[in-house]
């Protein structure tokens, strides 16, 4: 654990600072001899970002291949049912591959052609992140490896099979709980054996540094785009941000172009499964407290040993144990407020909105709708708020038809 001295930033944007802390979470909790590799990684990605021609391939890649700028949609069904604030979508559901994970792969890919790497590896939950990952391998001509708990590859099938035909290689992960947390741990595991022609491409803002800082960079198109467009639209900032958290990479993505606007507020929703129960939710910062995971130091359901705790949620990109250590930084600063939302909960708004507005959302957006149809009413109507549909449901509807009896 790093000393918890927590040095004041001018800006929450300036972070993580030269060692990968955010606040006292982050850093490189790994085995000295793996420290050159990841510091390898932060060294060729700081030059990569200051090359204007890795830049410009990349945000031409984001107009071109993923579609960006993704709209701001208002919702003005669901805003009319609800009553109360204006609600609007970030449309990340519209993105090349139906998500906001194609932000993130496509600079990880770039990267790692860069630095001559011969395979991407990563691990998938949901599997958004293992197609968009698939998806920038092919594209770059490099091979993918992705790992899989057991559980999701059943629940999240027709991911699997967009990863096989764009040509990755699947591993079903069957030890431990079989979810997110195991798939993670197969592929570190896989990515040791072999790290100077493998690139891990990590699948959200967690792992040992540069990746929590990478992955947002990355994915902080989302926030720029929102603040621009709502700025048209309603010519102000928003009350409101909301997105779900898992490892928080959607979430990150929208907050942090917004971080130093004090007046507008963010929400974070974790899912708090079938109960507060151990082993029922994935609600980290709700019920977890700082320990280390994968390669840094963060918020965590833990046991009295500080061993990881099996976790729960009906959306298979959120059931993780830990978070990404920016949002641990900021929920300690009172920066950013951690909600949560029930499986149930998520459930019924993935209907509403289907319903009411005709568009499909991931289980993993529901959780961040729930919470926001529990806000809205509440709030007057010269209320902002932008949800962030970091996904669509595509991949869940037959989950969905099985759990509701359809």
């Amino acid at each position: 654990m790093k000393n918890t001295i927590v040095k004041t930033a001018t800006s929450f944007k300036s972070l993580p600072d030269q060692a990968g802390y955010f606040g006292q979470y982050g850093g490189q909790i790994i085995p000295p001899e793996l420290k050159p590799i990841f510091d390898e990684i932060a060294e060729e990605y700081r030059r990569a970002q200051a090359d204007p021609a890795f830049r410009a391939e990349y945000e031409k890649l984001l107009k071109d291949y993923v579609g960006r700028p993704s709209p701001l949609y208002y919702a003005r069904n669901l805003s009319e049912k609800l009553g109360g604030a204006k609600i609007y979508l970030k449309r990340e559901d519209l993105n090349h591959t139906g998500a906001h994970k194609i932000n993130h792969t496509l600079g990880e890919a770039l990267l790692a052609k860069r630095m001559g790497k011969k395979k991407l590896l990563a691990e998938t939950g949901a599997g958004q992140h293992g197609v968009a990952l698939a998806t920038a391998a092919a594209l770059v001509g490099i091979d993918c490896e992705i790992h899989m708990g057991e559980i999701d590859i059943a629940k999240q099938h027709p991911n699997v099979i967009r990863m096989q035909l764009l040509g990755a290689k699947v591993v079903a992960v069957k030890t431990g709980g079989r979810c997110l947390k195991d798939a993670v741990d197969s592929a570190f595991m896989a990515f040791i054996q072999d790290p100077k022609n493998i690139f891990f491409g990590i699948g959200s803002v967690v792992g040992p540094h540069p990746f929590p800082m990478m992955v947002r960079d990355f994915q902080s198109v989302v926030g720029r785009e929102a603040r621009g467009q709502i700025l048209e639209d309603a010519g102000r900032l928003p009350d409101y941000l909301i997105a779900c958290v898992g490892g928080g990479s959607n979430a990150i993505g929208l907050f942090h172009e917004f971080l130093d606007d004090k007046e507008v507020k963010m929400v974070g929703v974790e899912p708090s499964g079938r109960s507060f129960k151990p082993g029922e939710n994935a609600a980290t910062l709700t019920l977890g407290q700082p320990g280390n995971i994968h390669g840094m130091f963060t918020y965590l359901l833990q046991d009295e040993k500080g061993e990881p705790l099996p976790v729960h949620s009906i959306a298979s990109g959120l059931d993780y144990p830990g978070v990404g250590p920016a949002h641990s930084d900021l929920k300690d600063k009172g920066r950013v407020s951690y909600e949560v939302a029930s499986d149930e909960e998520a459930l019924q708004a993935f209907q509403d909105l289907s319903r009411i507005e005709g568009i499909i959302p991931a289980l993993e957006s529901s959780h961040a709708l729930a919470y926001a149809s529990k806000l809205a009413p509440a709030l007057s109507p010269d209320k902002i708020m932008i949800v962030n549909l970091s996904g669509r449901g595509d991949k869940d509807i037959d989950y969905v038809a099985e759990r509701l009896g359809m």
